[in-house]
């Protein structure tokens, strides 16, 4: 008998660490509709099935996620719908905002802008924004959890806090995403969700529920957060690079190198670690599951001479 059967996946899932987790993104575009969202975020043409396939194929070309928003509780459309253009990088993250009546507008938006610098197109978003996963259709656990994390934070910080659709991850709801940096956590609950935008605004990250930040693949993630851990670092002052040197031990997932600004470097080892069978998604057949955990987290001395490294 599958101990898990008849759970929330949320619930099913509670048992496995949240590092390495978030979903590996660089460019967001997120576009209010404050309407009813389909299972998938474009796949249901819940914009119209001619703006769904172009949009489709335009975010697909330029690797940019695209993403519903809708403000906390019941809006009416205006007419006029807020669109995100955001790029999560490794330093110089940026965000900015347009507003819209029309859909086909949308394409009046170079998406491979979000490879490179912000490029003064839209208002700038100065304060870090917070997209809490509401997508119900997608998951009843973002709808169950997800939306009182959203209308309790959006109370505090009105304008600042968005329902989203599907942002990856729903077994890890509550989930949430800092826009522009794409700090991802899970788990969150209403004194978490404060603390992750209090350090937001102070430039600082909280570990608490920390999953990983988006512009890093899932092993680079974990790194960063095993060094965080380990060190109070500021959003900008870790890089992460995959270290592509073989290693001898087949239990291992690979290596990173980890460098604080300040010139501190990290060698973090990982392995993948199998879990009990368990649902992806509420009312799904049980899949195998793996979670990946830190081996090793060794300072590397200043004379020390790494392998050469990759993104």
């Amino acid at each position: 008998m599958n101990p898990f059967e008849g759970m929330l996946c949320s619930a099913a899932a509670a048992d496995l660490p949240l590092p390495g987790t978030a979903v590996h993104v660089t460019g967001w575009l997120c576009v209010e509709h404050p309407g009813a969202w389909g299972r998938d975020v474009l796949g249901d043409q819940v914009l119209g099935p001619e703006i769904t396939a172009e949009l489709a194929a335009r975010t697909s070309a330029a690797k940019v996620r695209p993403t519903l928003i809708r403000r906390p509780g019941r809006n009416e459309f205006t007419g006029k719908r807020t669109v995100l253009l955001a790029a999560s990088r490794r330093e110089g993250s940026w965000c900015e905002r347009f507003e819209i009546t029309d859909l086909r507008e949308l394409f009046d938006i170079d998406l491979r802008l979000t490879a490179g610098p912000a490029p003064g197109i839209g208002a700038p978003v100065d304060d870090p924004l917070v997209l809490v996963c509401a997508h119900g259709k997608r998951d009843q656990c973002c709808a169950l959890l997800g939306r009182p994390i959203a209308a309790a934070l959006s109370a505090e910080h009105p304008g600042r806090v968005w329902e989203a659709s599907h942002t990856g991850g729903h077994r890890f709801a509550p989930a949430v995403v800092v826009l522009p940096t794409g700090l991802t956590y899970g788990r969150v609950d209403v004194p978490a969700a404060r603390a992750l935008l209090a350090a937001a605004d102070a430039g600082e990250v909280s570990c608490t529920g920390l999953r990983g930040r988006s512009c890093y693949p899932p092993l680079a993630q974990l790194a960063e957060i095993a060094v965080r851990e380990q060190i109070p670092a500021t959003v900008d002052d870790l890089t992460v690079h995959l270290d592509p040197a073989p290693t001898d031990d087949p239990t291992l997932a690979g290596a990173a190198i980890v460098t604080h600004r300040d010139g501190r470097r990290w060698h973090v080892t990982a392995r993948t670690a199998p879990a009990a069978p368990r649902q992806a998604s509420c009312h799904a057949a049980p899949k195998p599951a793996t979670y990946l955990e830190a081996v090793s987290v060794q300072e590397l001395v200043a004379a020390q001479v790494d392998p050469p490294s990759t993104a």
